[in-house]
């Protein structure tokens, strides 16, 4: 924990392009990395997040979804269920593997959540050993971001 968060550069739905540094000085931002969207447990997840966005924008922090599908698949499932945290297109799980959650044979992230304070520092970091599991849920990042 502390390290420097990996910067990046990824397309988000939103069609805008975001990179993790922009947000330093400014925002702590909760990276959420999840394996598919349209499968039963992202399904639950994402929107959920979603759904506590203005309890997290009051702490100053964004949050963003971050998988291997396409915008044009991001797009349709955010639509479908409601989710309006910018989802980020990691295609070749560049991010992924620098973050440590590439699950290399099945060409997918895992699921794993991580803090990053408005420093860029990696405060919270939690990997789901299973990617069916869903165990951090909002409240106890909202939590952590509160103790910082």
């Amino acid at each position: 924990m502390g390290d420097l968060a990996p910067d990046f550069t990824l397309p988000a739905s939103s069609g805008q392009t975001v990179t993790l540094s922009s947000y330093r000085g400014q925002k702590n931002v909760v990276l959420v990395f999840y394996p598919l969207d349209f499968s039963p447990v992202c399904s639950m997840q994402l929107p959920e997040y979603s759904g506590r966005q203005d309890d997290f924008a009051d702490l100053d922090t964004v949050v963003l979804g971050i998988n291997r599908d396409s915008l044009h698949t991001h797009k349709a499932w955010a639509a479908e269920y409601g989710i309006e945290v910018p989802l980020l297109a990691d295609m070749k799980l560049d991010v992924a593997r620098s973050y440590g959650v590439a699950i290399e044979d099945r060409a997918i992230s895992g699921r794993a959540v991580f803090l990053i304070d408005k420093e860029g520092r990696v405060r919270f970091r939690f990997v789901e050993e299973k990617t069916g599991d869903y165990s951090v849920r909002p409240e106890e990042v909202l939590k952590k971001i509160r103790e910082l």
